[in-house]
């Protein structure tokens, strides 16, 4: 790790975090509290994702939809109108909405070679977008002159890492940059984020071969057909094994670094509360 204890994090000059954890514990959060707090770079992954590497992706498949429509579709070919993707660090439905989900595309569903054809893109994608923290350190210093650093993951980073393997190149890579700092939830936040998904499905970033798996069982359980399946039921049904699936594998990364909870996360207001929380970590290591 690039700080060995709490009097190592708090002299630090330079402070740089990488957060990870499930979706909706408080990443984005921090990254915001540490942002407008001042002194710190706020990269997002998947603002990075978003724009940089699956950008173009995201604004052809805007633009399919609005060719089925005759008047925008004239005003496209001729270059009457901009299409665009207004995708932000809090408000990252565009890039949702393009992986999309599978199942009946008359209730809105991709065909299911397709969905697997964007969630290797996204795959992709964020290997690049965690792989370009590092110039991005440099350029937050370069550019604005920032000397801390929080770099704020997407919830699946631990589906393109493998933490078991000592040589990954993506996490030897991020360690060696910053601080690895797991957000660990317990049952209770389980339950809760299973519940708010519940409320409002949204598409995700799953293993190739966990996906395939759970595909073939929800198709076999429900005795139904690709083009039968309802999309929100499946990502509904996936989406609480996904979290008991990604719960081992976040707990193997934080061997990488460190873990805070998600309650002591809530409890922190200010960038010294912040800082207190990883010197604790750091000492408990």
């Amino acid at each position: 790790m690039i700080y060995n204890s709490a009097q190592d994090w708090l002299a630090a000059p330079q402070k740089r975090v990488l957060l990870f954890g499930m979706s909706g514990l408080g990443k984005t959060h921090l990254a915001n509290l540490l942002r407008c707090g001042g002194g710190w770079f706020h990269y997002s992954v998947d603002y990075r994702i978003g724009t940089r590497y699956m950008g173009e992706h995201i604004v052809d498949n805007f633009k399919k939809e609005a060719m089925k429509t005759p008047f925008l579709a004239e005003l496209l070919r001729s270059d009457s109108i901009y299409i665009a993707s207004n995708i932000t660090f809090n408000n990252l439905a565009p890039l949702s909405t393009y992986l999309g989900k599978p199942g009946a595309q008359d209730m809105g569903g991709l065909p299911f070679a397709e969905y697997q054809h964007r969630q290797e893109q996204h795959a992709k994608a964020e290997v690049a977008a965690l792989m370009d923290s590092a110039h991005f350190i440099s350029r937050a210093k370069d550019l604005y002159d920032y000397d801390n650093f929080v770099c704020d993951s997407g919830g699946s980073i631990c589906e393109v890492a493998d933490p078991s393997d000592p040589d990954d190149p993506l996490l030897n890579a991020l360690s060696q940059n910053m601080l690895m700092v797991w957000i660990e939830g317990d049952d209770n936040h389980s339950e809760e984020l299973i519940r708010r998904f519940d409320r409002a499905p949204k598409p995700m970033y799953y293993q190739p071969e966990f996906l395939t798996q759970k595909w073939q069982e929800y198709l076999s359980n429900n005795n139904t057909e690709e083009s039968k399946v309802n999309p929100d039921d499946f990502v509904r049904w996936t989406y609480s094994q996904a979290l008991s699936h990604r719960q081992p594998r976040y707990r193997e990364m934080a061997k990488w670094g460190v873990s805070v909870s998600a309650q002591d996360v809530a409890k922190v207001k200010t960038v010294e509360d912040f800082n207190q929380m990883i010197a604790g970590a750091l000492a408990a290591n």
